[in-house]
Protein backbone atom coordinates (compact mmCIF):
# COMPACT_ATOMS: atom_id res chain seq x y z
CA UNK A 1 0.00 0.00 0.00
CA UNK A 2 1.34 3.42 -0.99
CA UNK A 3 1.92 5.65 2.06
CA UNK A 4 -0.44 8.61 2.32
CA UNK A 5 1.27 11.95 2.99
CA UNK A 6 -0.13 14.10 5.75
CA UNK A 7 -2.36 16.89 4.36
CA UNK A 8 -0.41 20.10 3.80
CA UNK A 9 -2.70 22.24 6.04
CA UNK A 10 -1.79 20.04 9.01
CA UNK A 11 1.93 20.19 8.32
CA UNK A 12 1.66 23.95 7.96
CA UNK A 13 -0.11 24.12 11.30
CA UNK A 14 2.55 22.03 13.03
CA UNK A 15 5.26 24.27 11.62
CA UNK A 16 3.81 27.28 13.46
CA UNK A 17 3.89 25.55 16.86
CA UNK A 18 7.41 25.48 18.38
CA UNK A 19 6.31 22.91 20.97
CA UNK A 20 5.54 20.25 18.34
CA UNK A 21 8.77 18.53 17.35
CA UNK A 22 9.62 17.27 13.92
CA UNK A 23 10.71 13.67 13.72
CA UNK A 24 8.08 12.50 16.20
CA UNK A 25 4.66 10.97 15.89
CA UNK A 26 1.97 13.61 16.22
CA UNK A 27 -1.69 13.30 17.05
CA UNK A 28 -3.68 16.22 15.75
CA UNK A 29 -7.30 16.48 16.83
CA UNK A 30 -9.44 19.11 15.15
CA UNK A 31 -12.38 19.93 17.42
CA UNK A 32 -15.52 21.81 16.52
CA UNK A 33 -16.36 24.67 18.87
CA UNK A 34 -14.86 24.33 22.33
CA UNK A 35 -18.40 24.29 23.76
CA UNK A 36 -19.47 21.39 21.56
CA UNK A 37 -20.51 18.35 23.60
CA UNK A 38 -18.41 16.09 21.37
CA UNK A 39 -15.39 18.32 21.95
CA UNK A 40 -15.72 18.14 25.73
CA UNK A 41 -16.26 14.38 25.72
CA UNK A 42 -13.34 13.74 23.37
CA UNK A 43 -11.02 16.07 25.27
CA UNK A 44 -11.71 14.35 28.60
CA UNK A 45 -10.91 10.99 27.03
CA UNK A 46 -7.63 12.32 25.64
CA UNK A 47 -6.64 13.67 29.06
CA UNK A 48 -6.99 10.16 30.46
CA UNK A 49 -4.47 8.73 27.97
CA UNK A 50 -1.95 11.59 28.10
CA UNK A 51 0.57 9.53 30.12
CA UNK A 52 0.42 6.75 27.50
CA UNK A 53 0.85 9.24 24.65
CA UNK A 54 3.88 10.76 26.29
CA UNK A 55 5.39 7.37 27.08
CA UNK A 56 4.91 6.39 23.42
CA UNK A 57 6.57 9.60 22.21
CA UNK A 58 3.38 10.89 20.59
CA UNK A 59 2.87 14.64 20.74
CA UNK A 60 -0.69 15.93 20.97
CA UNK A 61 -2.05 19.07 19.39
CA UNK A 62 -5.75 19.97 19.41
CA UNK A 63 -7.34 22.88 17.59
CA UNK A 64 -10.81 24.14 18.42
CA UNK A 65 -13.04 27.06 17.47
CA UNK A 66 -13.25 29.68 20.20
CA UNK A 67 -11.55 32.63 21.82
CA UNK A 68 -9.34 33.17 24.85
CA UNK A 69 -12.30 33.17 27.24
CA UNK A 70 -13.70 29.87 25.94
CA UNK A 71 -10.20 28.39 25.92
CA UNK A 72 -9.65 29.32 29.56
CA UNK A 73 -12.96 27.81 30.63
CA UNK A 74 -12.40 24.70 28.52
CA UNK A 75 -8.95 24.08 30.03
CA UNK A 76 -10.29 24.57 33.54
CA UNK A 77 -13.14 22.09 33.05
CA UNK A 78 -11.31 19.35 31.13
CA UNK A 79 -7.76 19.62 32.57
CA UNK A 80 -6.55 19.57 28.97
CA UNK A 81 -2.88 20.64 28.75
CA UNK A 82 -2.59 24.32 27.84
CA UNK A 83 0.36 23.77 25.51
CA UNK A 84 -1.60 21.20 23.50
CA UNK A 85 -4.56 23.42 22.63
CA UNK A 86 -4.79 26.11 19.98
CA UNK A 87 -7.85 28.12 19.05
CA UNK A 88 -9.18 29.52 15.80
CA UNK A 89 -11.94 32.10 15.51
CA UNK A 90 -13.38 30.42 12.42
CA UNK A 91 -13.29 27.00 10.71
CA UNK A 92 -10.74 27.88 8.03
CA UNK A 93 -8.62 24.83 8.87
CA UNK A 94 -11.75 22.67 8.93
CA UNK A 95 -12.62 23.89 5.46
CA UNK A 96 -9.11 23.19 4.15
CA UNK A 97 -9.39 19.63 5.50
CA UNK A 98 -12.91 19.25 4.07
CA UNK A 99 -14.42 18.44 7.45
CA UNK A 100 -18.20 18.22 7.72
CA UNK A 101 -19.72 21.61 8.50
CA UNK A 102 -22.95 20.02 9.69
CA UNK A 103 -26.51 20.52 8.56
CA UNK A 104 -26.95 23.79 6.69
CA UNK A 105 -30.46 25.23 6.35
CA UNK A 106 -31.80 28.80 6.19
CA UNK A 107 -32.31 28.60 9.96
CA UNK A 108 -29.81 29.60 12.63
CA UNK A 109 -26.85 27.46 13.60
CA UNK A 110 -28.56 26.60 16.89
CA UNK A 111 -31.70 25.40 15.11
CA UNK A 112 -29.57 23.33 12.73
CA UNK A 113 -27.83 21.78 15.73
CA UNK A 114 -31.15 20.86 17.33
CA UNK A 115 -32.31 19.27 14.06
CA UNK A 116 -29.09 17.25 13.93
CA UNK A 117 -29.84 15.97 17.43
CA UNK A 118 -32.80 14.14 15.87
CA UNK A 119 -30.45 12.36 13.47
CA UNK A 120 -31.19 14.48 10.41
CA UNK A 121 -27.92 15.26 8.68
CA UNK A 122 -26.20 13.44 11.51
CA UNK A 123 -25.89 9.67 10.95
CA UNK A 124 -25.45 7.51 14.04
CA UNK A 125 -26.51 10.16 16.53
CA UNK A 126 -29.71 8.53 17.76
CA UNK A 127 -28.03 5.15 18.20
CA UNK A 128 -25.31 6.79 20.26
CA UNK A 129 -27.86 8.64 22.40
CA UNK A 130 -29.63 5.37 23.13
CA UNK A 131 -26.34 3.65 24.03
CA UNK A 132 -25.67 6.40 26.52
CA UNK A 133 -28.82 5.48 28.40
CA UNK A 134 -28.88 1.70 27.99
CA UNK A 135 -25.19 1.07 28.66
CA UNK A 136 -22.91 -1.26 26.73
CA UNK A 137 -21.31 -4.49 27.89
CA UNK A 138 -18.66 -4.09 25.17
CA UNK A 139 -17.55 -0.62 26.28
CA UNK A 140 -15.26 0.37 29.09
CA UNK A 141 -16.46 1.77 32.38
CA UNK A 142 -16.20 5.57 32.38
CA UNK A 143 -16.97 6.61 35.95
CA UNK A 144 -15.09 5.13 38.89
CA UNK A 145 -16.67 4.65 42.30
CA UNK A 146 -14.27 7.26 43.68
CA UNK A 147 -15.45 10.00 41.31
CA UNK A 148 -18.07 12.64 42.00
CA UNK A 149 -20.40 13.94 39.30
CA UNK A 150 -21.47 17.58 39.34
CA UNK A 151 -24.72 18.23 37.48
CA UNK A 152 -25.12 21.96 37.69
CA UNK A 153 -24.81 24.01 40.84
CA UNK A 154 -25.74 22.23 44.04
CA UNK A 155 -26.27 18.70 42.70
CA UNK A 156 -23.38 16.31 43.22
CA UNK A 157 -23.35 12.54 43.64
CA UNK A 158 -20.88 9.68 43.93
CA UNK A 159 -19.93 7.27 41.16
CA UNK A 160 -20.69 4.48 43.60
CA UNK A 161 -24.32 4.72 42.50
CA UNK A 162 -23.46 3.16 39.13
CA UNK A 163 -21.62 0.27 40.79
CA UNK A 164 -24.56 -0.40 43.09
CA UNK A 165 -27.04 -0.28 40.24
CA UNK A 166 -25.18 -2.15 37.54
CA UNK A 167 -21.83 -3.51 38.70
CA UNK A 168 -18.39 -2.59 37.44
CA UNK A 169 -16.02 -3.20 34.53
CA UNK A 170 -18.32 -2.10 31.68
CA UNK A 171 -20.41 0.89 30.59
CA UNK A 172 -23.42 0.85 32.92
CA UNK A 173 -26.91 2.18 32.05
CA UNK A 174 -27.10 5.99 32.24
CA UNK A 175 -23.34 6.22 32.83
CA UNK A 176 -22.39 7.79 29.52
CA UNK A 177 -25.60 9.83 29.45
CA UNK A 178 -24.60 11.26 32.84
CA UNK A 179 -21.18 12.32 31.52
CA UNK A 180 -22.87 14.00 28.57
CA UNK A 181 -25.35 15.68 30.89
CA UNK A 182 -22.46 16.95 32.99
CA UNK A 183 -20.87 18.41 29.85
CA UNK A 184 -24.19 19.96 28.85
CA UNK A 185 -24.61 21.69 32.22
CA UNK A 186 -21.05 23.00 31.95
CA UNK A 187 -21.76 24.60 28.57
CA UNK A 188 -25.21 25.95 29.42
CA UNK A 189 -23.99 27.51 32.66
CA UNK A 190 -21.10 29.15 30.80
CA UNK A 191 -22.71 29.71 27.41
CA UNK A 192 -21.37 33.24 26.87
CA UNK A 193 -17.81 32.03 27.38
CA UNK A 194 -18.05 28.87 25.27
CA UNK A 195 -20.15 30.28 22.45
CA UNK A 196 -19.02 33.84 21.73
CA UNK A 197 -20.38 33.80 18.20
CA UNK A 198 -22.68 30.77 17.89
CA UNK A 199 -21.97 30.66 14.15
CA UNK A 200 -20.26 27.27 13.94
CA UNK A 201 -22.26 25.08 16.33
CA UNK A 202 -22.73 22.34 13.74
CA UNK A 203 -19.09 22.14 12.64
CA UNK A 204 -17.68 18.63 13.07
CA UNK A 205 -14.04 17.72 13.60
CA UNK A 206 -11.46 15.14 12.67
CA UNK A 207 -8.54 13.08 13.96
CA UNK A 208 -5.14 12.63 12.31
CA UNK A 209 -2.20 10.53 13.49
CA UNK A 210 1.01 11.40 11.68
CA UNK A 211 4.19 9.35 11.60
CA UNK A 212 7.81 10.48 11.98
CA UNK A 213 8.21 10.97 8.23
CA UNK A 214 4.92 12.88 7.83
CA UNK A 215 2.99 9.93 6.45
CA UNK A 216 -0.57 9.63 7.65
CA UNK A 217 -1.03 6.62 9.93
CA UNK A 218 -4.70 7.21 10.63
CA UNK A 219 -7.43 9.71 9.89
CA UNK A 220 -11.11 10.05 10.65
CA UNK A 221 -13.60 12.77 9.78
CA UNK A 222 -16.76 12.98 11.87
CA UNK A 223 -20.09 12.88 10.04
CA UNK A 224 -22.50 13.70 12.85
CA UNK A 225 -23.10 14.55 16.49
CA UNK A 226 -21.74 12.08 19.05
CA UNK A 227 -19.66 10.54 16.31
CA UNK A 228 -16.19 11.94 16.94
CA UNK A 229 -14.70 8.42 16.54
CA UNK A 230 -15.41 5.62 14.10
CA UNK A 231 -15.46 3.24 17.09
CA UNK A 232 -17.60 5.01 19.69
CA UNK A 233 -17.68 1.87 21.85
CA UNK A 234 -13.95 2.47 22.33
CA UNK A 235 -13.27 5.95 20.92
CA UNK A 236 -9.49 5.77 21.24
CA UNK A 237 -9.12 2.29 19.76
CA UNK A 238 -7.24 3.75 16.79
CA UNK A 239 -4.30 4.44 19.11
CA UNK A 240 -3.92 0.84 20.23
CA UNK A 241 -1.24 -0.12 17.65
CA UNK A 242 0.98 2.78 18.75
CA UNK A 243 0.61 3.11 22.53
Amino acid sequence: MTPVTCPTPLLDRFSTNPLISTGKRRLLVVFGTLGDFDTLEYARLLVEVLPKLRASDIELLAIGIGNEYSKERFLDFTDFPTESLEIDLDPMLHNHLKLYSGLQTPFSSLVNLIIMCTGIGSPGTLQEVVRGYTGDLNSQQRISSEEFIQLGPGFKFSGKLFARAGGEGFLRPFELATIRLENMFEVICNWDKYMPGNKYLTQRGGTFLIDYDNTLLYSFKAKGLLGFSETMQNPLEFLDPWI
